[in-house]
This record gives C-alpha cells, sequence and structure tokens, in this order.
C-alpha cells in the first residue's frame, strides 16, 4: 500500500497535469479566437492556431537554413531573397540586410549596374517623370507611374483581392490591368485607373457570336476609370493557348462580367479569330481607337519575329497615326494564369532576348516615341525593374509581385481553388482571411518602396530619376565569367526610316 506522502504527492501531480492541459486547451482556445478575429495575416485567420508555426518556422529559418533550409536564391519560380524583398516591401518594413549579398555575380547573363563615382545627392534626385500614352488620341493618358499591376482577371483572382488590388493602385496612382475577364464591379470600386484587356473571347465587350460588341465596348469606354484598351494576342504563361478558367470559379457575378453562362468552364480562344495577319492588327487597333478615343496597344509574347517587321512595315505604309498607342512585351517564363505544362516551360522567348529586340526594332523604323513600350515578366525586384527601363521599356507591369504583396506564398495552387491565402479562390472560407482594405495598403507601400528601390539604383547609377537610366549603365556577365556592357551587347541600331 502507499503511504499518504506518496498519494499526495500523486494527487498533486494529477491536479498539476490537469491544470496545465486546462491552460493549454485555454490558451489554444485564445490564440484561436484572437487569430480569426485579427485581419492582418491571412495564414493565421484562415488557419487559426497552426497558422503560425508558418511564421515560426520562416523566422528560425533565418537561423538555421544552412544547415537544414534550401539556400535563399535557389526556390522556383521564385526564390526565397526575391519573395523576402516584396513580403518586407509591402509591410513597409526594414529591407536591409546584414553580412553581405547571397546573389552570386558568376553566372551567365547576371545583370551588374554601374556605380558613378558620383553618384546623384538626394537634393538632386527627382520623381519619375510623367509618360503620355496615345498623345494623338480623343483622350490620351499620362502617367508618372513607372510600376503597375499587369493583367489578373476577375476569375483568376478572388473577389476581395480584386477590390485591394484596385484600391491599393488607386492609393499609389498606379494602373490596374483587368486581365481579360471583363469589367467587375470590383475594379470599379477601387477607384483605380484601369486599363481593359480584351482577351481572344472578347470577355465584357463581346456579342452572342464571340464577336466585339461595339456599344458593349463604348459602354466600357464610358467609364472615367478606363484609360486604355489592351489587345491580347498572347500571355507569358501560356503563348498559343487561351484562358483556362474552371467550371466551379465561374459564379454568377464573374459569369456577368464576361458575359458567358454560370457555372460553366470559361475557355478562350488559342487565338483572336478576327486577327490573323498584321495588317488585321491594325484594323482592330484603329476601330477600338475610334469607338472609345483612348489609347489601344497589344500585347504579345515575342516568338517567331517577321510578323512584327511586317507590322512595322505595314505602319510605314499606312503612316504613324495607324500604329499601336503601346506594345505590351511579355515573357515566356510563366505568369500567374493556369498553362499546360509544354507551353509554360518551352514556347517563347524571355524578356531577356525579346525586350531589346522590339525596342530595337521600333527605334529602326523611326516608331519609338511613337509607340511606348511595357514590359512584363518576373520584374518583381528593383534590379528587374531597373534593367527593363535601361534596356528602353517605358513602363513595367507585374502580376505575381502584386500578389505577393497580398499575402501569396507561392503555395502553386492558383487554379485548384484551394488557395490558402484567398488570392486565386472562390471558396468563402479562404476568401474571408484576405481584408481587402488592410492589403491595399500593402499594394501602396509595395509599389512606392519599388519605385524607391528603382530610384537608389537610378542614383547611384548617378542619373536623377529611373527613367533617365541606358543600356550604358548596365553590364551583362558573359561566358567567360566577365561582363560587357550592355549597349555593346544590344547596340542600338541605326534608323532605316527617316
Amino acid at each position: 500500500m502507499l503511504d499518504s506522502f506518496t498519494l499526495n504527492a500523486l494527487a498533486f501531480l494529477s491536479i498539476l497535469f490537469i491544470t496545465l492541459i486546462g491552460i493549454g486547451a485555454l490558451t489554444v482556445l485564445a490564440l484561436y479566437f484572437i487569430d480569426i478575429t485579427q485581419q492582418r495575416h491571412t495564414i493565421r485567420r484562415n488557419y487559426p492556431v497552426i497558422g503560425r508555426f508558418r511564421y515560426w518556422f520562416e523566422h528560425l529559418g533565418e537561423f538555421f537554413r544552412q544547415y537544414f533550409f534550401a539556400l535563399d536564391r535557389e526556390e522556383l519560380p521564385f526564390n526565397r531573397a526575391e519573395r523576402g524583398w516584396v513580403y518586407r516591401a509591402a509591410k513597409n518594413v526594414d529591407r536591409n540586410l546584414a553580412f553581405g549579398s547571397t546573389r552570386d555575380l558568376s553566372p551567365v547573363g547576371s545583370v551588374l549596374f554601374l556605380n558613378s563615382a558620383f553618384p546623384t545627392l538626394q537634393e538632386d534626385a527627382a520623381e519619375p517623370s510623367p509618360v503620355t500614352i496615345g498623345p494623338h488620341c480623343k483622350q490620351p493618358y499620362t502617367t508618372s507611374s513607372l510600376f503597375n499591376i499587369s493583367g489578373m482577371s476577375f476569375g483568376a483572382l478572388s473577389k476581395p483581392a480584386v477590390e485591394a488590388l484596385s484600391a491599393g493602385a488607386a492609393k499609389a496612382g498606379c494602373w490596374l490591368n483587368t486581365g481579360e475577364g471583363g469589367l467587375s464591379r470590383a475594379h470599379l470600386n477601387g477607384g483605380a485607373d484601369i486599363v481593359f484587356q480584351i482577351g481572344t473571347a472578347k470577355y465584357g465587350v463581346r456579342d452572342e457570336q464571340g464577336k466585339l460588341d461595339p456599344d458593349k465596348l463604348r459602354a466600357v469606354a464610358s467609364q472615367p476609370q478606363v484609360k486604355m484598351f489592351e489587345i491580347k494576342l498572347s500571355q507569358g504563361a501560356k503563348p498559343g493557348k487561351g484562358g483556362i478558367l474552371p467550371a466551379n470559379k465561374v459564379t454568377a457575378e464573374i459569369a456577368e462580367a464576361r458575359g458567358i453562362p454560370e457555372g460553366e468552364a470559361s475557355i478562350s480562344p488559342n487565338g483572336q479569330p478576327d486577327i490573323r495577319c498584321p495588317a488585321d492588327l491594325l484594323d482592330m487597333v484603329a476601330q477600338i481607337r475610334e469607338i472609345t478615343g483612348k489609347p489601344v496597344g497589344f500585347k504579345a509574347v515575342i516568338g517567331e519575329q517577321q510578323w512584327l517587321i511586317d507590322l512595322f512595315e505595314l505602319i510605314e505604309q499606312r503612316g504613324p497615326e495607324s500604329a499601336p498607342d503601346f506594345i505590351t512585351v511579355d515573357s515566356a517564363d510563366g505568369g500567374s494564369g493556369a498553362a499546360p505544362q509544354p507551353l509554360l516551360d518551352y514556347v517563347g522567348l524571355p524578356l531577356k532576348e525579346s525586350l531589346p529586340w522590339l525596342v530595337d526594332q521600333l527605334v529602326r523604323f523611326n516608331l519609338r516615341q511613337r509607340v511606348k513600350v511595357i514590359a512584363s515578366g518576373k520584374l518583381i525586384t528593383p534590379s528587374g525593374v531597373g534593367w527593363a527601363l535601361a534596356v528602353g521599356a517605358d513602363f513595367v507591369t507585374s502580376a505575381r509581385g502584386f500578389m505577393f504583396s497580398l499575402g501569396c506564398i507561392q503555395a502553386l495552387q492558383c487554379n485548384k481553388n484551394t488557395c490558402p491565402t484567398g488570392i486565386t479562390t472562390h471558396d468563402p472560407k479562404l476568401q474571408r482571411g484576405l481584408n481587402p482594405q488592410a492589403k491595399s495598403v500593402r499594394v501602396q507601400q509595395y509599389h512606392a518602396n519599388m519605385t524607391y528601390g528603382v530610384g537608389l539604383i537610378a542614383h547611384a547609377c548617378g542619373v536623377s530619376e529611373p527613367r533617365q537610366l541606358q543600356r550604358e549603365h548596365v553590364r551583362v556577365v558573359m561566358e567567360k565569367g566577365l561582363s560587357i556592357p550592355l549597349s555593346e551587347l544590344h547596340p542600338t541600331p541605326v534608323r532605316i526610316i527617316e
């Protein structure tokens, strides 16, 4: 038999154990209610208590990754260093790092900006200069925002995500491209400048046969927030393939915006049915510009190049007024949309090759001032944006960068309606974690810190603002490990049209 001391000890331990369990349960319950009511962290709101482990492991990873975790710059499609910068920029927290760069400067293609011996002083720094698109249109568009939100359709994105992007773009003073899914109330309610994209299915401006409806187009153009129209020929995620929106994502509101039946898969044609040659493209540009009175351009991934040469030669015959007001050149290394892997991995040219080629062709045909160039494709940090501006882009757009600013964790669930951060899902339980008002501030802060970061590079190179960056400010590492000037790799061509 146990003596009284042992019995008392066991009783005490039992009470202590029950008390600890009770305290633990109360702690978990308290954390649960804290997590589901807070609106700052989407993961914690959607996955209360257990979502906290993500942030804990992320923090511990800073100290243990040299033993157990992948290096900062190994992950694809965006590595930890790139995503980390966007997260810090969106939260407007310290973006300085210690103990040197983790970036390897030796791989072929590495970009190096050339710092000046006499950098631009703070008092001499300037804001990005304004650029006017479509100066001969009835309603041209002027903006100084060098970094803008690329096309992501309502449908591919959730309603709260579109609302956050629209409100954030309005705060930041940049534009928001609708993507091919039409114009919704979520786009307009935030107050952003809008670029309306006309996809291959012409969602939002189509008639019953899927052709362009002038009356619907005129109605969209009547919205003061709609500043430009972009004809999509192809996109980086899937050159040669149209948009893919599963049936479970086609809600009543999305069906209304697109002008299609609810609950049926939305599969766009793999090309514009009524644009089969350069002449057709110029005809549609002229038609849309005449109906809307606003700037019109097109978006394409560049692969085969002769059609663009033919296009520019045709513009020479018709006159510069026939030219598109802008060209958006998209990189072939992916995008936010779902895509077949063969197209995602192997079709089209990357931006590092297509962007300088396009700019050079516009110079050769004396169209560089007439046609503005918008660069798109994995440009989510200041170095990428700075490179594109130096090559010759007038503007840069990003889709996935702004998705990261909303809280995207690169879970690669975009097409499965199971996005854990509520950005690309129409599941109400997952959407509830994304607070549009709170996330719009992150969109604004990401844009502001991007502009500031590109300015840092420009000032280091000795120019007063980012749009003054030129090819001679950049060098590119070649096969032998040594770099050459970008201006030597891509020399400015001689004009062939005077």
